[in-house]
């Protein structure tokens, strides 16, 4: 198959790396020719935002899918008329890549959010009680795009552009549930992950597998991820992203239609990895095994404060020579504060073992230039 993919960053390198073991061709469409994809695949230089490109581009594939959801749908829904496969479907893709819609989705289908109002841009009063937390509709991700209004000081640096607002959920957990559907209905979960999120940089910091969770809310994460996916009427892998208040009550904060940061783990620490099950998924092929091995869990590099410029990764000799230990860079030979670079899998015996390593590992690896 011509396996069409809009975006070169490292979830379609992984992705790709993870799925040439099979007889397929791999093509990218990215702005930048020294991306992620750049070297492992076809690549194809383009905006996936524009209509053109994406148009041109998918064309003489078999199927065309994504790793970012910023990407031009109307372009994609012309490939579907057109008879291209689009993989997830461009429907649930112009859903989630608004937040406004992708609130009202939850609130047709009965998936349990918090209570949000839109801010449109108009001079309609906003109701929404302090503190809040506001989302710009589009192009946010990795913590840009969204903004915590606690005080009346706050609310002076509300961002007048279309959002939405949301009523700040007291969290007690944040916990990520990845599903998969192939176009012939079989569908496949991997067990819930726990993220623990880095407070200056707003970015996934560790992610831990099993969560640390109860059945009572096991059961309700597994009934969110069953109206999700009969809902969304798509294949595709969507990384429902969740928060469990204080009260043991779970709520859908988002969902990304695409492979997810808090997967990353399930390389090592599962039967088969998020990758290969979005491989199975794209070319609609039997879902793979999701079973976790015992203990798993993430780290991310990313560039430190104050380190622009070709980059350095300082310590990672030490992290090679440990036991259960696996290291993923993402092709990127420049770094700066905040960007991903790569990930560190640890395996372990116990939460306690896999949080100690997690630990001495962020201790010992700094991302610099």
């Amino acid at each position: 198959m011509k396996i069409g993919i809009l975006g070169g960053g490292q979830l379609g390198r992984m992705f790709i790396q993870e799925a040439l073991k099979y007889d397929d061709e791999f093509y990218v469409l990215d702005p930048n020719p020294e991306c992620s994809c750049a070297h492992i695949s076809h690549y194809t230089r383009g905006d996936f935002n524009n209509y053109d490109d994406v148009l041109d581009f998918g064309r003489d594939k078999d199927v065309v899918t994504i790793e970012i959801e910023h990407v031009n749908v109307q372009a994609l829904e012309e490939l579907e008329n057109q008879g291209v496969k689009v993989v997830p479907n461009s429907n649930i893709i112009k859903i989630i890549q608004q937040k406004i819609l992708q609130k009202k989705f939850y609130e047709e289908n009965r998936i349990l959010s918090p209570k949000f109002e839109i801010m449109d841009g108009s001079e309609e009063e906003i109701k929404i009680q302090l503190p809040f937390v506001q989302k710009l509709n589009t192009g946010g991700y990795d913590g840009k795009g969204v903004q915590l209004i606690r005080t009346t000081q706050d609310w002076r640096n509300l961002w007048t552009q279309e959002s939405v607002l949301e009523d700040l959920v007291d969290i007690d957990k944040e916990l990520s549930l990845i599903v998969a559907k192939n176009e012939n209905g079989e569908t496949k979960t991997f067990p819930v992950t726990q993220m623990v999120a880095d407070p200056k940089l707003n970015l996934l910091d560790f992610n831990i597998c099993p969560a640390d969770i109860s059945k009572d809310v096991q059961d309700q994460i597994d009934n969110i991820g069953k109206q999700f996916i009969n809902s969304a009427d798509s294949p595709g892998l969507f990384a429902i992203e969740l928060f469990l208040d204080k009260n043991g009550k779970v709520w859908v904060n988002e969902t990304a239609p695409r492979l997810h940061n808090s997967g990353h783990q399930s390389q090592e620490g599962n039967a088969n990895s998020q990758f290969e099950q979005f491989y199975r998924v794209v070319t609609n092929s039997p879902l793979a095994d999701t079973d976790a091995c015992g203990f798993s869990g993430m780290l991310n590099l990313v560039g430190e404060e104050n380190y622009s410029g070709k980059v350095k990764y300082q310590g990672l000799e030490e992290v090679l020579k440990l036991h259960k230990t696996y290291v993923h860079l993402y092709g990127k030979t420049e770094t700066k504060p905040g960007r991903k670079m790569g990930h560190i899998n640890v395996l372990a015996e116990s939460r306690e073992e896999l949080m100690e390593k997690l630990i001495r590992i962020k201790s010992l690896v700094k991302v610099i230039a």
